[in-house]
């Protein structure tokens, strides 16, 4: 799934290609945008910006009209010049918004409804989040208030609560318990203050370096493999993610991997560096999870 880092840059490569610019057409495989775009046509309309919000990402048109796209598992935004040849099938094409410069193109994005400001602020997700962790102004102290608020529940999964914090995926998840040696599986209410301050600075720096902008005024839609890590080996990337029974990078110890929360979501730690709260045992084979589908916000 992409994380707050992808949906940032994205939003960024759109913003730069896109912005200022007025629509020259509008086609899309989803009957509701085509019933809105029957009635108040986007074609005409300027684009004015392109913007984040923790996982959503928000294309904002002249005369109060916002597509909100989320991408979940396999969706994505491709930026083309004009008449460039696109890189993927038109059965996963979802969404074409053309420039006389650019065509930006939504691939097996599953989800994307129209809104005005006062149905966006009304009626979706997006006012129920957190603060957003790739925002100059991330408000460190609402964040830490809002982790508090669920001591019962275990770190990792409120890591990934997007009411929380916007922005953190599940590599991110990780990661981040990692670098500050705190086991995924400990509530939040054992945290100490220390801890706390750890996690919410260890967040926002993680995410901050991973969209690093280098283009220039060039328009670039990815800057490389996501990077926890100050290693230059790109093969060394990542601390724990992903490296389930492969050594520890700063202890040595086999890195355990368990399915945790109600999406069953994978998480690694190093059990070495990140001890397990007093009295439990957790192992780092896989727990049968019954899945349940959950929505996101």
């Amino acid at each position: 799934m992409p994380e707050g880092d992808t949906i940032f840059r994205s939003a960024r490569a759109l913003n730069k290609a896109l912005a200022g610019a007025i629509v020259t057409r509008f086609e899309t495989a989803y009957a509701p945008l085509v019933s809105v775009d029957d009635d108040t046509p986007v074609a005409g309309r300027v684009i004015e910006r392109v913007e984040a919000r923790g996982k959503w990402l928000l294309i904002h048109f002249s005369g109060d009209l916002i597509l909100v796209t989320h991408m979940l598992m396999n969706g994505s935004w491709h930026i083309y010049r004009a008449g460039e040849r696109w890189k993927r099938g038109r059965q996963h094409m979802r969404i074409v918004i053309t420039t006389a410069n650019y065509e930006a193109v939504a691939f097996d994005v599953p989800v994307a409804k129209f809104h005005t400001a006062r149905t966006l602020e009304r009626h979706s997700a997006i006012p129920k989040l957190g603060p957003d962790l790739l925002t100059s102004g991330f408000a460190a102290d609402e964040a830490g208030a809002r982790l508090l608020a669920r001591p019962d529940e275990e770190v990792a999964n409120v890591l990934l609560n997007q009411q929380v914090m916007a922005g953190i995926g599940n590599v991110f998840k990780s990661e981040i318990c990692f670098a500050c040696g705190v086991n995924p599986f400990r509530l939040v209410g054992s945290l100490t203050p220390s801890e706390v301050d750890c996690l919410l600075h260890t967040a926002k720096k993680m995410l901050a370096a991973n969209v690093l902008d280098g283009s220039g005024d060039g328009i670039v839609t990815y800057t490389g493999a996501r990077r926890t890590t100050s290693n230059a080996d790109p093969g060394a990337r990542l601390w724990v993610y992903g490296r389930r029974g492969r050594p520890c990078r700063r202890c040595g110890t086999p890195i355990l991997m368990r399915r945790q929360g109600m999406g069953a979501r994978s998480t690694y730690w190093c059990p070495e560096c990140q001890p397990a709260p007093a009295g439990i045992a957790i192992t780092g084979l896989d727990q049968p999870t019954r899945r349940r589908k959950i929505g996101c916000s």
